[in-house]
């Protein structure tokens, strides 16, 4: 692999690990900023979701406009105007503001993951390409991980105003960087000719039932295990009343389940195999749930949301190698449409948990949250050959 490939692979992963940090930054903050902006939780959660509702759409624009214009060239501008969006958070004066400026946020930091898949496929060889795309998701997970910490840290140092500040501090020094490391690389990477219809390829791809199974898979798991997952800080905090830093750390715990887990995948594959793996971390998902909702002691939230982290990708991998190979022939478009089903999950299952919570209160949602995704890992066993 050339050293040029190489770096460019980083840079974009460095990309993708902070648009992870955007994702995961604001579920230590719910509580502060339904206090500063004097409504409910369930109402503050609002801003998780405009974040991953534009995420899911922005998805459908960067396949097709990576194609055709050079991944390298729009997953740099996207982070320009994610650090402009993230800068506009500083300013909102109440939630419909800040949601304005998430949802801004979000069209632009989808680009990340989804075209930096897209150009490993493109320019690493086959035999060489699992253990790229391992360590490019581990920079995504450990994104994922910090974004939690950080929320809940800078938030007590700084204000979450000063939190949304360094985000986007963070995106306008990857932005300069990918200009200029990447740069050159733009022209070769852009196609000759007129744009035409950019998602001609969508409804090509989407008429086949491989594709449309795994695309519902994706947005039920999602739905159901962030629908929960995001509301544990704020659940956290009205029960235990922990600082907003200790929580994030909290948060942070399933990054490092995640991680062990990439380390261990080969193992794991050979001694369960897909099916059982997958009914096994959903079983551990649930048993977390319920554990985390009752236990009386806050320290048993760390070892749970470790072991969250750890089952999540038990299933989820399997999911991912799927998409990988659903559509083949036109790759980048078929993981754009994956990962704006699993970002539109995690949208609509936040929104429900939120509903859920206001009539039922956090420990009922959650458990029946976590349920069902125990009842959906059980179902995908059975039905795993359709994938």
């Amino acid at each position: 692999m050339e050293v040029t490939v190489r770096e460019t692979i980083f840079l974009i992963a460095l990309a993708s690990a902070n648009s992870g940090i955007a994702l995961r930054l604001v579920e230590p903050l719910l509580p502060r900023l339904a206090t500063d902006f004097d409504v409910s939780v369930s109402i503050a959660a609002a801003v998780i979701t405009a974040y991953s509702l534009s995420n899911a759409g922005s998805q459908l624009l960067c396949g097709p406009l990576g194609d055709r214009f050079g991944k390298c060239r729009v997953v740099t501008l996207s982070m320009m105007g994610a650090s402009a969006a993230s800068f506009g958070c500083v300013i909102a004066w109440d939630v419909i503001s800040l949601s304005v400026m998430r949802t801004l946020t979000g069209l632009f930091t989808g680009s990340a993951f989804t075209l930096g898949m897209a150009y490993i496929g493109d320019r690493v060889p086959l035999a060489d390409r699992q253990p790229v795309i391992a360590r490019f998701v581990a920079g995504t997970i450990s994104g994922q991980a910090l974004g939690p910490l950080l929320g809940g840290a800078l938030t007590d140092w700084i204000g979450w105003r000063g939190a949304f500040a360094a985000l986007g501090a963070i995106f306008a020094v990857l932005s300069i960087v990918l200009l200029v490391r990447t740069g050159s690389q733009w022209a070769d990477e852009a196609k000759q000719g007129p744009l035409g219809n950019p998602f001609k390829t969508y409804l090509e791809v989407i008429r086949f039932s491989r594709v449309r199974y795994v695309l519902v898979i994706s947005f039920l798991e999602m739905f159901l295990f962030f629908g929960a997952y995001s509301f544990l800080g704020a659940f956290l905090k009205q029960r235990f009343d922990l600082s907003l830093t200790l929580i994030g750390g909290i948060l942070a715990a399933y990054g490092v389940g995640a991680l062990l887990f990439t380390v261990v995948v080969r193992r794991l594959l050979l001694l369960l195999g897909q099916r059982s793996m997958i009914v096994l971390g959903g079983s551990i998902c649930f048993g977390c749930y319920v554990v985390l909702m009752l236990t009386p002691v806050w320290l048993a939230a760390v070892p749970c949301a470790v072991a969250l982290g750890f089952a999540f990708y038990m299933f989820h991998n399997t999911i991912q190698t799927k998409a990988t190979e659903m559509s083949p022939e036109a790759r980048a478009t078929g993981l754009a449409l994956f990962s704006g089903s699993w970002a539109l999950g995690q949208a609509m299952g936040v929104a429900a948990m939120g509903v859920a919570i206001s009539v039922v209160g956090f420990a009922p949602g959650i458990i029946v949250f976590g349920a069902g995704y125990f009842v959906l890992a059980i179902w995908l066993r059975a039905n795993l050959d359709r994938l």
